[in-house]
């Protein structure tokens, strides 16, 4: 029964936030510097067809109002049409999104098996080479300034030995020959993957090592680790069989949200790999003011991020009666 009551509570504040995320969000779209009008009318356009244009997107009425419809619009599913594109902004969004999840889910689940693999040798070995060349090294990539990172392999592995393109997500030549079977696109897609993916997995697997190494530490110490060594278990049975499973919640959590936060895409990453993804949709909407695409943008990682919290948090309350009070 606290568990119900728990998640109606958490209901409820989820719920809560989203709703002043709305709010936000219309608004300081609104209150931005720049005018929108100067993208969607051409200068050509008569004064009758402007005045109609703009009517028809509703940015002549009022901001309450237009703030209602707004709201009303959202529960209807219906976002608008993109000020730059001209069409529906949910198409938009669910054309990009597949390439944002396709890449950033990849990285989060390799960044996380090698983080989690590399921080259990870590801890095994604390104070030792292995331990201190393994901290270290993920202490330094995951500090590191990640557009920079991004344009050293972009110097290096593109433009200085050409190995992989510099940017984009596919090559023209592949996609627009008609014998061009899925294997051969698929192989297109990874080679193109390459280095943006490379450049989110050193940026990131750091944090799941050093995680994974300090939740280790602790779990060395528990007494049922005591226990297996004094019943004679050899030391790679406890490592793996008993350290490591429980050591890996916390990282395991971690990488339940970072697949919700990587629905952002990473707009630097995409900026500098001209990934086709919701994050450079969403830098290129807020640069051109593209209230309706910028916002369902917004609120669709909103959303997913919102979502992620209360399924961690009633995981957590599941498993931990002490955290329902």
């Amino acid at each position: 029964m606290e568990l119900w009551r728990f998640i109606r509570r958490r209901l409820v504040q989820v719920v809560s936030i989203f709703f002043v995320i709305l709010t936000v969000l219309f608004l300081a779209f609104r209150l931005a510097p720049g005018d929108p009008l100067s993208k969607i009318v051409d200068p050509d356009m008569t004064a009758e067809d402007a005045a109609h244009l703009i009517s028809s997107m509703g940015l002549d009425e009022p901001i309450w109002t237009q703030y209602i419809y707004y709201i009303k619009n959202f529960f209807i599913g219906e976002f608008g049409y993109s000020f730059h594109y001209g069409e529906p902004v949910v198409e938009i969004i669910w054309q990009r999104l597949p390439n944002t999840v396709l890449l950033f889910t990849t990285c989060v689940i390799l960044s996380a098996l090698v983080g989690i693999f590399l921080g259990k040798i870590a801890a095994w070995h604390k104070g030792k080479k292995t331990d201190t060349i393994m901290t270290l090294g993920a202490l330094v990539t995951h500090t590191l300034f990640l557009p920079w990172l991004a344009l050293l392999l972009i110097w290096i592995f593109a433009y200085k030995l050409g190995w992989f393109p510099i940017t984009g997500m596919i090559s023209e030549d592949v996609w627009l020959d008609p014998e061009a079977g899925f294997l051969r696109k698929a192989v297109d897609v990874g080679y193109h993957m390459v280095l943006p993916l490379a450049t989110l997995f050193l940026f990131h697997f750091g944090s799941y090592l050093l995680l994974m190494r300090s939740s280790m530490l602790i779990t060395l110490k528990e007494d049922y680790i005591i226990t297996a060594r004094a019943k004679g278990l050899t030391e790679k049975a406890i490592r793996n069989r008993h350290a490591a499973p429980n050591a890996a919640l916390p990282v395991v959590t971690s990488v339940g949200l970072s697949l919700a936060f990587s629905i952002n895409g990473g707009a630097l990453t995409e900026t500098v790999f001209t990934w086709p993804g919701i994050g450079r949709e969403l830098v290129f909407a807020v640069s051109q003011n593209d209230y309706p695409l910028a916002q369902a943008s917004f609120l669709l990682i909103a959303l997913i991020v919102l979502i992620a919290n209360l399924v961690v948090d009633v995981l957590y309350a599941y498993l931990d009666p002490r955290i329902r009070y």
